[in-house]
């Protein structure tokens, strides 16, 4: 079989031991075809890392960008510019991966020409409450569905329904989570799709926001539980430069949810968007399960304003800045 050639691209920020041991299981594939963008917003590596990553870049294993700044959509679209593989894959810096992993992806897009993006299967660890092994060491959750709901396919309610964690049969869905997907590189180079630079902070639905939008190329979503990986959820490092547990990034959490949805949904699926959202995150509902304490509550109803408000001024701007700071800094530098 002609293998279509893999960029495996893979933002950091933050990141030594659990990047090291990334890239240790990315070159252990035995695909035919592929490459390894490392795009490093880390201002400052340990001695050892620092001396990993050269040898790498020295023997030709991984290409190495080095950026000033901290932004995962902004890494993402620096990453594309400069991939060369039919097909873009994107992981984080804190994966476990199967030997087998790259197949599991790209055997998709060989087998039907309709799907446009592939996402994987994710075991998460901080997620998943028993796990046990198989022979492949793949861990498995406690319970397992077979087909998403119906309302997994719908964009306004789909973030609450949508499992790519214990769902186990091949399917097509309506997004990919951002550790573990795929996409057509025609998606970038024809139909001109990149990812939002607007989304703040940890960047939440900024792989929602693309995958709503790569419906207009005609491509479908399709998720395969064989190109499964271990997200390990590590509490520091990642993809920005704020902890998550400042102001700024719960205020960045509650703006990203609805600038996706004002830029993607109809003003219907944006009130049903916005009430989920209010119940599970902000009255602690399940699935999000938080403290019903009032003070806690009344906490996160305040973000969640002024998330709104800030998600406004976002949509107002877009009428004359398209908000890609990131991308234009890296074209600039290279006229």
């Amino acid at each position: 079989m002609d293998w279509p050639s893999i960029s495996v691209i893979i933002p950091t920020y933050g990141r030594e031991e659990t990047l090291r041991d990334t890239l240790e299981d990315v070159l252990k594939q035995d695909y035919p075809a592929f490459e390894i963008l490392v795009v490093d917003q880390t201002p400052l590596h340990t001695t050892q890392i620092q001396a990993y990553l050269e040898g790498l870049v020295q023997t030709h294993r991984i290409s190495w960008f080095r950026l000033q700044w901290a932004s995962l959509p902004g890494a993402r679209n620096y990453g594309v510019r400069r991939a060369s593989g039919e097909i873009i894959l994107f992981i984080d810096d804190d994966v476990q991966i199967p030997v087998g992993y790259l197949t599991a992806h790209a055997r998709n897009y060989q087998e039907n020409a309709a799907i446009g993006a592939v996402a994987g299967r994710v075991f998460d660890r901080m997620k998943l409450a028993e796990k046990k092994v198989i022979g492949d060491s793949s861990p498995l959750p406690s319970y397992t569905v077979e087909y998403l709901p119906p309302e997994a396919m719908d964009p306004g309610i789909a973030w609450y329904y949508i499992d790519l964690v214990h769902t186990v049969k091949p399917q097509r869905v309506i997004s990919a989570r951002g550790c573990n997907m795929s996409f057509r590189r025609e998606i970038f180079s024809q139909h001109g799709l990149q990812f939002d630079e607007r989304f703040q902070g940890s960047a939440v639905r900024e792989e929602s926001d693309f995958c709503l939008r790569l419906r207009s190329t005609g491509y479908q979503i399709w998720y395969d539980p064989d190109a499964y990986l271990v997200h390990l959820g590590e509490e520091t490092g990642g993809c920005h430069d704020i902890s998550t547990r400042s102001l700024k990034y719960q205020l960045t959490f509650y703006h990203n949810h609805f600038w996706m949805g004002l830029k993607n949904l109809t003003p219907f699926e944006q009130l049903r968007l916005y009430l989920r959202l209010f119940d599970c995150h902000v009255l602690g509902h399940p699935p999000c399960n938080k403290s019903g304490s009032p003070v806690k509550i009344i906490s996160r109803a305040f973000f969640y304003s002024l998330g709104f408000f800030q998600a406004l001024v976002t949509w107002l701007k877009s009428n004359w800045d398209d908000g890609q700071i990131y991308s234009r800094l890296d074209k600039s530098s290279q006229s």
